[in-house]
Formats: structure tokens, sequence, C-alpha cells
């Protein structure tokens, strides 16, 4: 299944504008019928800085509960520390990525009206935001699979999902906290796996399984990846140098800390912007040329 949203936020649950400029680029391939699926904070009234909670750890300086603002944000909604997030404790911000939802929840759901000019909308907005987010990430990975050539077989099941998916970004805010998202990644993650399958089986030679797997600090340097399924894999701090992960299906997989330098994710099969922030890589690395390479990778 794809992965449900954690209940607290951990390394790959805050903010993906940290690492670009304030823009992710997440949005792939283009289908003009849906929201942006790239995060514009210029847009947005700093939702991810306030709704969301995170507990202080490695990632996170300070423990922050949800719908507190904040230390470090600013009265004009931007981050006080924005370029120096990694350094002042906050990497957690760095690597998290709202696929567009904080626009889409202050500016349409909303229609531009924040949360401090109007305090009445605090409640209804925080809530929103979570679940826009998560129908966003569906539309994501819904829009990639549409993408895909050899994934041509499940194609008309998933323009059926992505415009289901769609008309529910349109949602006012009572209507979308009350939304059963789990239900509808249910119906929609065979649909993913089904064209993961099908991308998949072209891949030369035997296709390895990890799905799940717990490959913390694995030592997979120059492995031929290629096709696998590492769909939610544990891989913190594993070493990928120089493997072969393209075609490798990468919904989910914790890249927290992982070697990725001079390995190749070019065609990779559902790979965020944020997986890249939290990994550790160099220019070497072969990325899709939809995504950015990091700001923080030497």
């Amino acid at each position: 299944m794809l992965p449900a949203p954690a209940p607290r936020i951990k390394a790959l649950r805050h903010r993906a504008c940290g690492d670009n400029g304030g823009v992710s680029t997440t949005a792939r391939p283009a289908h003009p019928e849906l929201p942006v699926l790239q995060a514009d904070c210029g847009n947005c009234f700093a939702l991810c800085c306030v709704a969301l909670p995170f507990a202080k750890s490695n990632d996170f300086a300070v423990n922050k509960s949800a719908g507190t603002p904040c230390k470090n944000l600013r009265q004009d909604f931007r981050c006080g520390i924005h370029t120096r997030l990694r350094d002042q404790g906050f990497q957690g911000c760095t690597v998290f990525d709202c696929f567009g939802a904080g626009q889409q929840i202050s500016q349409v759901t909303f229609g531009g009206r924040d949360w401090r000019a109007h305090p009445d909308t605090r409640a209804a907005m925080f809530e929103a935001f979570p679940v826009m987010r998560q129908l966003h990430e569906l539309l994501f990975y819904v829009a990639e699979a549409l993408g895909l050539p050899a994934a041509a077989p499940v194609h008309p099941a998933l323009r059926t999902a992505l415009t289901r998916t769609e008309a529910l970004t349109r949602a006012d805010a009572e209507e979308l906290t009350g939304l059963d998202v789990g239900t509808l990644r249910q119906d929609i993650n065979p649909l993913l796996l089904k064209a993961s399958e099908l991308v998949r089986a072209k891949a030369p030679g035997p296709r390895k399984n990890h799905r799940g797997a717990d490959l913390m600090g694995a030592r997979l340097a120059g492995a031929d990846l290629r096709g696998a399924n590492l769909r939610g894999a544990y891989l913190i701090a594993a070493d990928l140098g120089r493997a072969d992960l393209r075609t490798a299906d990468l919904i989910g997989a914790d890249f927290r800390d992982t070697n990725l330098r001079g390995a190749d994710l070019r065609d990779a099969l559902f790979l965020t912007q944020a997986q890249l922030n939290a990994a550790r890589g160099d220019a070497a690395t072969r990325i899709p040329a939809s995504l950015t390479r990091p700001s923080h990778w030497q």
C-alpha cells in the first residue's frame, strides 16, 4: 500500500522549500486539469510551519504542537532561518514536500484569507491542510504513472482515478476534513502497483523484491537494482553509492542519510524531491530531469 501519513512529523514530513529556493520541482508530468503539484511557498500561509507538529530530534531542534506557529516563522509567513535550517537543527524542514497543497488550501479552499487576519479560519484551515496534502501526493503518483508508456494498459483506470481525486481537491474545508483518504489510497494503490509492474517487467535480469525491507545501513554500493521493488523500504544510512536504480519502484522508500553518490536514479519510479533532499549525493548522482539536485549535496 501507499504509506499512510505519520501521526507526527518525521524527516520526510517537513518542508521541501528549504533546499530548493522556496519552490519544489515535483510536478511531473503536466496534466492541464490538475492543480499545481509543486510547492509555491509565496502563495501559502506557511501552513507546514503551523498546522503540523514535530518532535525534538535530530531533525528538529524543538518540540512544536499542531496549530502552533514555529518559533522561526516571521509575520510575512517566511522562515527567519531559511538559509540556515540545517545549521540550526531543522534539517527536517528541508525535506518536506506538500506537493502544492499549501497554496491550494490558502488560495483556493480559503480564497486568500490568511489565518492571522482571519483567525476564525485557523482550525478548519489547519485540519484541511494534511488532507489536501495526501490528495496532492496521490495526484502526483497517478500523474507520473500516466506518463509511463509501458503502463498504457492501466491508463484508463488511472485517468478515472485522476479525475476523481482532482475533484476532491475542490471540496470545501468541511468536506475535506470528512474525507476517507485511506479508502481512496486503497483504491488507487493497485493501479500504481500494476503500472509499476508493467514498467519493471522490462528491466533486464532478475528483479529484486525489497518491498518494506529493513535495509538500514545496508551495503549496496554498485548494486544492480534496475526494476527492483523498494516500496516502503527502510534505506536509512544505507550505502547506494554508484547503484543502478533505473526503473526501481521507490514509493515511500526512506532515504534519510542514504548515500546516493554516483548512483543512477534516471527513470526511477515515483521518486520525489523530498526523498532526494533527505539523502546524500554528489555531482555524479544522476537524477530525473524533472527534479532538482539538492543544494547540500557535495
